[in-house]
């Protein structure tokens, strides 16, 4: 048996594009043979999944998953939304998520947990990528947990159980029974994706971010021609009702427009009888942050079927 080096398996994952165990594995399988062993990763369709990692994927599920004081969000990315309406790639986001749930931990270590098939959740990503035909990204999961309490799920824009555009999960610390808690962490939920705050507390908040702000209100501020010192306060006041708004405790509930969250959470420990701590929360909204290339259909459509897309129709007499 051929001796497999390191620069072996780097050589090929750089022709094929396929993983590195994968590379391996083809090696090992072909004698070392580098040719015999890119033919091998085609024929497994793991070359050809690899081609497809080049296109952006933004497009996809979120999926949601709870159980008592335990919660879990993933996304999962494709590149177009018809994808996510196929039961393949859905249950593969169902069982990607209960997994999250179960065993926590951040989406390198989920990667190489057994689904219930015994393969590994980045092995059947691959597989995905290959049979489904579209680049597809386990982007990025989350778990949240409490001592006591309930963590709570929502999703918004469902398009099957526990699967949607925005998943939500509020963990809620408390003694309160869960019909309480349930109720509470719902209304929670629904304003966290309404509102979309970047912190819990305002203290949270991204210091670049504030510093972004601050610059801003300090320019806008100087145009007023007021002297140095109210411009001071101008920009402070403009910096503290940024942080109001954006940090999830210190935000006007959707509900009513006028309570702050942190007085909404008090209000329902105090109607329970016990106290009620909202310790954390979740909002993943798919493709958020991701810059999506801008595409013509037109075109694509013309140079798929091989006609130009400036290709004129002929007059009709």
């Amino acid at each position: 048996m051929a001796d497999i080096t390191a620069a072996m398996v780097k050589d090929l994952r750089e022709k094929s594009g396929a993983g590195m165990m994968d590379c391996k594995k083809a090696l090992n399988e072909t004698g070392g043979d580098m040719d015999a062993a890119l033919d091998w990763l085609r024929t497994k369709g793991l070359a050809a999944a690899a081609k497809k990692s080049s296109r952006t994927a933004a497009e996809g599920l979120v999926g949601i998953a709870t159980s008592g004081t335990k919660g879990a969000a993933v996304e999962v990315n494709s590149e177009t939304d018809f994808v996510a309406k196929n039961d393949q790639f859905q249950d593969f986001v169902r069982e990607v998520t209960q997994i999250a749930l179960a065993t926590g931990g951040d989406v390198d270590s989920l990667k190489g947990e057994k689904m219930p098939s015994g393969t590994t959740v980045e092995e059947v990503l691959t597989n995905n990528i290959a049979t489904i035909g579209e680049n597809q990204s386990l982007r990025r999961s989350k778990r949240l947990e409490v001592s006591k309490g309930a963590v709570v799920g929502y999703v918004h824009n469902q398009q099957a159980l526990g699967l949607g555009k925005i998943g939500v999960l509020v963990a809620l610390e408390s003694e309160a029974s869960d019909e309480v808690l349930q109720s509470l962490g719902k209304q929670l939920a629904m304003h966290v994706a309404a509102a979309f705050p970047k912190a819990l507390n305002e203290e949270d908040l991204d210091e670049a971010e504030i510093e972004r702000e601050r610059a801003i209100a300090a320019e806008k501020a100087g145009e007023s021609g007021k002297p140095a010192d109210i411009i001071a306060k101008m920009v402070e006041g403009s910096i503290a009702k940024y942080r109001k708004e954006h940090a999830l405790v210190s935000q006007l509930f959707v509900m009513d427009g006028k309570t702050r969250i942190s007085d909404v959470v008090a209000k329902a420990g105090k109607d329970a009888g016990t106290p009620i701590v909202l310790k954390d929360y979740v909002r993943f909204q798919l493709g958020e942050g991701i810059e999506k290339e801008a595409s013509d259909f037109a075109a694509e459509v013309a140079a798929a079927s091989g006609v130009p897309q400036n290709k004129q129709a002929e007059p009709t007499a």
